[in-house]
């Protein structure tokens, strides 16, 4: 027989362990890859990027190419879409471009192409990629070359990396003569790039140049500001043209890299493009699906709760807090030796005071019981069988609840109306029951269940009313394989109760007393 014991409990264990591992790697996916939290509020923000493009027509078939933003891990596309009448639209997945024509179009034309990101906020600012060749020398005249190597010679006094300290040397307040002879003092950004990229080539250290999108809220009518990249300790660099700064600035959006153009118009003239910005907040479980797509785990998704209807899914997160009631209800019974009626009348009663409130259940609890064990106590003279009896308590249950819904209506109380969510059958059962408990055990042990059942029901009430605990046990479900065994290792407890070291406290003193002597 022990060792039939100690080989159920090593399997429960083995058990344990499996589940909890299994948890865990679940719980990892789910964070990692469909961007699930811990925390029930969390939100995640969503850019409406715009790309507004308006030019004239000639007259002749019409050819606009739209760069798409570059792939990367700064972001994530949510989704896309191009407003072009009587345009059609294909994509040029090689050069990352949108292709739209028509054979002809009259007035002024305005094309735009939108764009839902998410995630920007996790993005490192580091772009993975092979190591690329190294650069072409630039080819320039004996003087502006003479020129560019004054730059990077005298450059080399100025703080950072290399390319950090050809851009700080070219953005001194007193430009150097060096930098005069090949910048206008008006200068561009382009013209400043073309500069910089020159002279990181020459250097041989290979470069490019980058656009991107600040995100801000409400941003509208920019173009993309420029940046510099340049590959140094192996790995793509982004640099402030401005100050030189390295690394992605915060909430930017690399939109393109490489020197192609953002907007090409082949049969109009007069071109421009501008970008508008607005930022949109949803909830991060919403994204669950598409963040679960990009990580090549649509299966998965759809064989998950979160696929099913909003309805089932608001049954299932009630269904899922359960196990932990009940775990704490176990805990409570098998281990502290707390005596309630009924193993899990507790658990009905929380998820009645769930429905009522919190004071307002307690008050109607405390009037239903109160004057149901009276009308128990009048039934018991006239020596009833017992069906009969429980029957007559379960009818004047539902006359107690009438009576107190009528005389809340009545006088506006929201306590007397809560007193229809109570199970009646449980609560003509916990009478019946006290009643029984009285008479056989006196009023101070059938008070002390009610009261047990009260306290047990209140501590269960806080655990599944919580928010944070319900989307918990809802979004990561597995817990509930944990639970299982940690229930079911519980049933293989043969120890003493903490309520019954007490009990025995006086027996283990008289051995105490008589080892002593």
């Amino acid at each position: 027989m022990l060792k039939k014991f100690l080989s159920v409990r090593a399997i429960l264990t083995i058990g344990l362990i499996c589940s909890l591992i299994f948890a865990l790697y679940s719980i990892y996916c789910k964070v990692e890859y469909w961007g699930l939290s811990f925390n029930p509020s969390q939100k995640t923000n969503i850019w409406t990027i715009e790309a507004h493009v308006s030019f004239m027509p000639t007259g002749e078939p019409i050819k606009v190419s739209i760069a798409q933003p570059t792939v990367s891990e700064d972001f994530k596309i949510l989704d896309e879409n191009i407003v072009a009448k009587k345009y059609q639209i294909k994509k040029d997945l090689k050069n990352n471009r949108i292709i739209l024509t028509t054979k002809q179009a009259e007035d002024m034309q305005h094309l735009y192409y939108q764009l839902l990101l998410f995630d920007n906020e996790q993005a490192k600012g580091k772009i993975k990629a092979p190591a690329p060749a190294k650069p072409k020398k630039p080819v320039l005249d004996e003087q502006s070359l003479f020129n560019l190597q004054q730059l990077i010679t005298l450059s080399k006094t100025m703080p950072g990396d290399v390319p950090q300290k050809i851009i700080r040397y070219i953005n001194q307040e007193t430009p150097d003569a060096s930098v005069v002879a090949l910048l206008p003092l008006k200068k561009s950004p382009q013209e400043m790039l073309d500069v910089m990229q020159n002279a990181l080539s020459l250097e041989g250290i290979p470069n490019r140049r980058a656009r991107g999108i600040k995100l801000a809220e409400d941003k509208k009518s920019f173009t993309p500001d420029y940046m510099l990249e340049a590959y140094t300790e192996g790995q793509w660099k982004l640099y402030d043209i401005n100050n030189g700064k390295k690394g992605k600035p915060e909430n930017f959006v690399l939109y393109q890299r490489g020197g192609i153009s953002l907007v090409d118009v082949e049969g109009g003239e007069d071109s421009s493009v501008q970008f508008s910005v607005m930022k949109s907040i949803t909830s991060t479980a919403k994204l669950a699906s598409k963040r679960a797509a990009l990580a090549q785990q649509q299966e998965s998704f759809d064989n998950s709760v979160f696929n099913l209807p909003v309805l089932e899914q608001n049954t299932i997160k009630w269904l899922t807090i359960f196990p932990l009631a009940i775990l704490v209800i176990v805990l409570l019974r098998n281990v502290v030796g707390v005596q309630t009626m009924g193993t899990f009348t507790p658990m009905l009663l929380s998820m009645a005071l769930v429905k009522t409130g919190f004071i307002p259940g307690l008050i109607c609890f405390t009037i239903i019981v109160s004057l149901g064990l009276l009308i128990r106590a009048l039934m018991s003279k006239f020596n009833l069988l017992l069906v009969p009896r429980i029957s007559a308590v379960v009818i004047f249950v539902i006359l107690i609840m009438q009576a107190l819904t009528l005389l809340g209506f009545r006088f506006s109380l929201d306590i007397a109306l809560s007193a229809v969510f109570f199970p009646i059958i449980i609560m003509a059962w916990i009478i019946e029951r006290a009643s029984i408990t009285w008479e056989e055990d006196g009023a101070k042990n059938a008070c002390r269940e009610i009261i047990n059942s009260l306290v047990v029901a209140v501590i269960t009430y806080f655990i599944i009313s919580s928010e944070f605990i319900r989307h918990v046990m809802y979004v990561f479900n597995e817990l509930n394989l944990v639970i299982l065994f940690i229930v079911m290792l519980l049933g293989t407890y043969t120890g003493y109760r903490l309520t019954e070291l007490k009990r025995f406290a006086p027996v283990l003193k008289d051995i105490e007393d008589v080892d002593r002597h």
